[in-house]
Formats: C-alpha cells, sequence, structure tokens
C-alpha cells in the first residue's frame, strides 16, 4: 500500500511541520496519533550532503502512523528516497508496528534493529498472535492494521557499540535490556542526546506541572529489574543533555530525571516483592501501582482528579502489573 494518494487529499498539505515538532540539532519529534494526542512518537532525525539531506527515522508507531511521518518529510522539503535508515529501539507494535509500510514506500532505507528482532520483521505473524491474544482480534486490527514483512536483505542486525553513519552524522547503537531483550537504545553524537525507547520509561503531558514532567517506569512483559538498572546507568555514563522518549517528548535536566525515576522504580519493586505470593496478585499490583503513581504525582502538584488519573494510566497500568507477574515468577 503506497501512501501519497494519502497526503495529497490531506486539506492542510502546505502547512509546516502539520505533526511535527523541531527540537533542535535537525531532530524533529512526530506525533505519531497512536491513542490520543502526545502519547506515542517517532523521529526524524537529518544531516546534510552534498546531495541533499539524509535522513534516519527512529520508530514508526503504526501503520496508520506512516502518513504523519511522510507527511513530515515532505514539509521538511525531503524526499522518501532521502531516508537511508529506519531504526527500532524495539519491535512492540506501538514502535515498529508500520516498519514494512514506512520501508515500502523508502526504497533506499535500511531498517536497523536488534538480532532478536529481525525473525520477527521478517515473519511478523507471531507479533500479530501476542497482541490478538492480549486486546482481541477487532482492537488489533483497528489500532495496528495488517502488518507487512521486510525483505531480510533490507534489514541490518544492530548490536553494542555499532556505529550508524549518517552523512557523517554518528549514532551509536546501545543494548539495553531490561525492557525487552532486544531493546536498543541510540546516542546521536552531535545533539548529544539519545533516543530511549522505553527504557526511561513514560512521560505524559498531561501529567507535567511547574514542577516538571512525571515520568514513571515502563515494567511490561519481558521486564527484568537488574538489567534496566544496569542500561540505565549505560545511558546516564554517556552524560547526555537530553533524552528523547517514545511516550512522550523530549527532556533535560536528566540527573534529577534520573534520580527521581529510580525512587519510582523502587517503589515498584518493593510493592511487587510485598505481594510476590498474594492471592488475586495481579489485581493487588493494579492497585498498588495505581496508588503509587497517583500519589507521585500528587506530589509533583498534579492536579487531576483521581478518576482523570485512572483513566489516562488505565492501559499503563494493566500491562505493568502484567509485566511484574512475569518478573515476579
Amino acid at each position: 500500500m503506497m501512501i501519497n494518494k494519502q497526503l495529497e487529499n490531506n486539506q492542510q498539505k502546505n502547512m509546516a511541520l502539520r505533526f511535527g515538532k523541531e527540537l533542535g540539532s535537525k531532530v524533529v519529534m512526530v506525533d505519531t496519533g497512536l491513542g490520543r494526542p502526545q502519547f506515542d512518537s517517532c523521529y526524524v532525525v537529518a544531516q546534510r550532503a552534498p546531495s541533499g539531506d539524509r535522513l534516519a527515522i527512529i520508530d514508526t508507531g503504526t501503520n496508520f502512523s506512516i502518513p504523519r511521518i511522510m507527511a513530515t518529510i515532505n514539509d521538511l522539503g525531503c524526499s522518501y528516497e532521502q531516508v537511508s535508515y529506519i531504526i527500532l529501539t524495539q519491535i512492540q507494535l506501538d514502535h515498529a508496528g508500520g516498519a514494512g509500510l514506512l520501508m515500502q514506500n523508502c526504497p533506499n532505507a535500511k531498517l536497523v534493529v536488534h538480532p532478536r528482532g529481525v525473525r520477527h520483521l521478517i515473519d511478523p505473524s507471531s507479533l500479530i498472535a501476542s497482541a490478538t491474544s492480549l486486546y482481541g482480534v477487532s482492537w488489533v486490527d483497528k489500532e495496528y492494521g495488517r502488518l507487512i514483512p521486510i525483505p531480510s536483505k533490507r534489514i541490518m542486525e544492530a548490536r553494542e557499540g555499532d556505529l550508524i553513519n549518517l552523512a557523517g552524522r554518528m549514532l551509536t547503537i546501545l543494548e539495553t535490556p531490561g525492557i525487552a531483550k532486544h531493546h536498543l537504545c541510540i546516542w546521536d553524537e552531535l545533539s548529544q542526546g539519545v533516543f530511549t525507547g522505553d527504557t526511561f520509561g513514560l512521560s505524559y503531558p498531561e501529567f507535567d506541572t511547574p514542577q516538571g514532567s512525571f515520568v514513571f517506569p515502563a515494567t511490561p512483559i519481558h521486564f527484568d529489574s537488574r538489567s534496566l538498572k544496569v542500561s540505565l546507568k549505560k545511558v546516564m555514563a554517556l552524560t547526555p543533555s537530553c533524552l528523547y522518549f517514545s511516550h512522550f517528548g523530549s527532556f533535560q535536566h536528566v540527573p534529577q530525571m534520573y534520580e527521581a525515576f529510580l525512587k519510582l522504580l523502587e517503589e515498584v519493586e518493593n510493592l511487587g516483592k510485598k505481594l510476590k505470593f498474594a492471592e488475586n496478585r495481579h489485581e493487588f499490583l493494579k492497585e498498588g501501582l495505581l496508588n503509587i503513581y497517583t500519589q507521585a504525582l500528587r506530589n509533583q502538584g498534579c492536579e487531576l482528579t483521581d478518576s482523570k488519573i485512572q483513566q489516562l494510566l488505565t492501559l499503563d497500568i494493566e500491562k505493568n502489573a502484567q509485566g511484574m507477574g512475569s518478573w515476579l515468577d
């Protein structure tokens, strides 16, 4: 499925950066449109070259996100042929569900992913089966659409320390397990920033207060606390000046964010250990996580009602509780 026609039909075609926000250092954040505004993002990274800008796209969102990415490429005055790399921090469908469709529309791009993720991009049937078992067929069709396989010859396996040369702009691969065994972060030497995927957790703008952004841990089904802490230290050893989140936004004041994140992660771990052998553990984990998040938000000056907080966090609490159960077992 090619999407040029969708872009032509967009009545706002001449508006600059319809779905993107420039963050400096030729980094553009794109709201993928998944779920709700400012919930899920991907990034377009550009570098000047004699023949025109070369682009790398970090994460893709779902199939329904691709028109937004392609529109952003157009808004930047670039062509789809200028995309050299599509880099995935992980293969969960909110990060990578649109990779096949985007690759179809970017003929010169290589797909960069951890070796553990390669087979799932060549044959995405198990990704669909996993999502369907959690959410049901109709929800998966509505939110993700049909996943498109990627030819193996267009896929690059990425390991710790591998360098992606984007016309002289060096992007360094960091293996960062803890969220998933195949999770990657990307260090961008030019911006002195790290594209973190879910390693540093999640942050939703609805929770921002004058005290700053609220960041809370992701503990999905392959969560491993010990590995995550090692990955966090690896990123912090680079002394990044900013972090680019997949959920959602870019953040400075990294040391303060790191310390607050570790404190909240410790509370989450203690909750899990306390409930390890409890009956109805899953429900108690969900209740405990909501209490931890709500109290942390109140401490940060969040004035949303308890019901609104619960509404915004319902899906994350369910996924995080499931992941903690797997971790505890």
